[in-house]
């Protein structure tokens, strides 16, 4: 019976976790994160078809000294693997639940604009934004994005004309649109508020994912910072979920 019931649990998990990465790749989005997911969707997929025979084969290169010593090594990554992917999940979460100071400039985070149109996790992070705004009319809102490939306006100029379309004065809103990271978002809003004498103190609007990795380059240029998180929707939130590891993790080696 377990031999007939696990193969099967393999290749459903695999596949569901398929048809969340795919799904992302009909939005038009193709990054680490759902490449990532797709060749692990297709490891389970693979060895749930070939269990009985993979299995055979571990055992064979277990009983030669060669093949033990690679395997040593396979697990060895694959539990690095694991452990880093605890610790940067663990920091996602983390970042999301950072309190913010009561009418400290709300920073919003550009992605992606289609056209002269904001894309679903644009509105997401416009949408908290806009909530903070309206619940602390006094602050100062800096919109921070440049204009990338399929973009025909920059990001920062797609959120100033939503947040007006919204409600919220135009005076309220300054634009930093020359940016092209997050790194980039953060360090030319800080000089737009050292210009106009704003303070250090900062709240980030961008998705519960991203905000972690904004934290820390908030950190580097020293500026205190809270979070104003955005909920990714499901489809996503994978594959920005899975990229966002791997940018923690870079943060944390080139910087």
């Amino acid at each position: 019976m377990r031999e007939k019931v696990l193969p099967v649990i393999f290749i459903l998990i695999g596949l569901i976790c398929f048809l969340l990465f795919t799904n992302v790749i009909y939005w038009g989005i193709l990054n680490i994160g759902n490449v990532t997911g797709i060749i692990i969707s297709l490891i389970l997929i693979l060895y749930g078809f070939f269990m009985k025979q993979i299995n055979q084969t571990i055992l064979k290169l277990w009983s030669v000294s060669g093949g033990k010593i690679f395997l040593i090594i396979v697990s060895a990554v694959a539990a690095t693997i694991l452990v880093l992917a605890i610790v940067t999940t663990t920091c996602i979460v983390k970042g999301c639940y950072e309190r913010f100071e009561k009418n400290a400039v709300l920073i919003v985070l550009g992605c992606q604009v289609r056209g002269e149109s904001p894309s679903l996790m644009m509105v997401e992070r416009l949408t908290v934004a806009k909530d903070y705004l309206e619940t602390y009319p006094d602050t100062v809102c800096i919109v921070s994005g440049g204009t990338g490939e399929g973009e025909d306006i920059s990001e920062a100029e797609c959120m100033r004309r939503w947040l007006i379309s919204k409600g919220i004065s135009k005076n309220r809103i300054l634009m930093e649109d020359k940016s092209t990271s997050t790194d980039e978002n953060i360090r030319f809003s800080k000089q737009i508020m050292d210009d106009n004498d704003l303070g250090s103190s900062i709240s980030i609007a961008t998705n519960e994912f991203h905000e972690y990795r904004a934290g820390k380059i908030a950190d580097k240029y020293g500026l205190k910072h809270g979070a104003v998180s955005a909920k990714t929707a499901w489809w996503l939130l994978p594959t920005y979920y899975v990229r966002e590891m791997y940018g923690i993790l870079a943060e944390y080696i080139l910087n």
